[in-house]
């Protein structure tokens, strides 16, 4: 049999009582200590960690009652352990003390055995609640865990959707606007770089670009190799995603300055951006992702690939609803491939502060 452990605090007023039960209690294997009074026992258990209280009815100031009643008023000692020790027999004291919170009620002269089996069975008691409390907590750090997951991986819509149960999540849109941007010469430089140094650093710099996504209102879809993809007007239907993009295309370029290559001098970017409508939605059973579907998507991948280095590359539709706020430069007609004869603009800059 194990030895038992917990540390008791004995309030009793009369000495030679309190004196013989801490000394039970070390027999028992307890650890214990005695107050004289409710007031000390109170504040004894405000300032240190009791397992388990044992605790007179009749003392001068206040009573065990007025005890009991103030610590179960807090709900941090709702669960403590409280076993009423009193030559109080009387059915109304019993219930009484039953009805604010004691744990048990053991009649004086106090008989050790039900004393000690008294003692096991609430300290157990507690035991198994402090163990399913730090179980409920567990548990809760975990699904907040899951949740912070979910929400760093899909839009805070959508996350809440999968959470109430939704398999299938698949949306149009009218118009959205989306930009695919592409480190130059950042494949052949990754050759030359150590796993570790190569993710270390495109974290940084994607981290950069989430903020601008995050500052201008935009949604992450996914990176790609050293690609990355952001969209504006979903899941939030908004007018203005094709002026949104386009600071951003240019905060990115301005943005990606910040970083030195290894190869020397800064890095830069090649940006593409198309408007139209699009199809956004969850796919996959066990490895879930967010991604966008249709025409849009791929002009503006074909916009980066066929755009210039250091440039912002836009198409007619995107052109088109920029309102005159940027500075636009029309290209020759392009040859886009998958599409045919295309016009293009280069983006230069904003007209208008932000």
């Amino acid at each position: 049999m194990s030895k038992p452990s917990g540390h008791i605090l004995v309030v009793e007023d009369n000495e030679l009582n309190g004196l013989l039960l801490i000394t039970q209690l070390e027999v028992y294997g307890y650890t214990s200590e005695w107050v004289s009074g409710g007031r000390d026992g109170l504040e004894k258990i405000y300032a240190n960690e009791y397992d388990l209280v044992l605790l007179d009815l009749m003392m001068p100031q206040i009573s065990g009652f007025d005890v009991l009643t103030e610590l179960r008023s807090k709900p941090e000692y709702a669960n403590l352990p409280v076993i009423i020790i009193s030559a109080l027999s009387d059915f109304d004291s019993i219930v009484k003390s039953i009805n604010l919170g004691a744990t048990d009620y053991v009649l004086k002269p106090i008989n050790n055995t039900i004393l000690r089996n008294r003692l096991e069975a609430a300290l157990e008691r507690k035991r198994r609640q402090d163990q399913e409390k730090l179980y409920m907590a567990q548990l809760e750090i975990e699904r907040m865990k899951s949740e912070q997951l979910l929400q760093n991986i899909f839009p805070a819509e959508v996350a809440d959707r999968l959470k109430s149960g939704e398999q299938t999540i698949a949306d149009s849109f009218d118009s959205a606007t989306v930009l695919f941007s592409d480190i130059v010469n950042f494949t052949q430089l990754a050759s030359t770089l150590k796993p570790i140094e190569l993710v270390r650093l495109l974290n940084q710099i994607f981290t950069r670009f989430d903020q601008l996504a995050e500052e201008y209102g935009l949604e992450k879809i996914k990176t790609i190799g050293d690609g990355y993809m952001v969209v504006g007007g979903i899941p939030e239907r908004r007018t203005d995603h094709a002026t949104r993009i386009a600071r951003m295309a240019i905060a990115m370029q301005e943005a990606i300055t910040e970083f030195e290559s290894p190869a020397g001098g800064p890095f830069r970017l090649r940006i593409g951006i198309s408007t139209g409508p699009v199809v956004a939605g969850v796919i996959g059973r066990y490895k879930f992702a967010y991604d966008l579907w249709g025409d849009t998507v791929n002009v503006a991948k074909r916009m980066e690939e066929s755009g210039e280095i250091g440039r912002i590359h836009i198409s007619a539709s995107t052109q088109a609803m920029l309102n005159g706020e940027f500075t636009l430069e029309k290209r020759e007609t392009q040859t886009i491939k998958g599409k045919g004869d295309m016009e293009t603009y280069f983006l230069q800059g904003c007209n208008q502060k932000e």
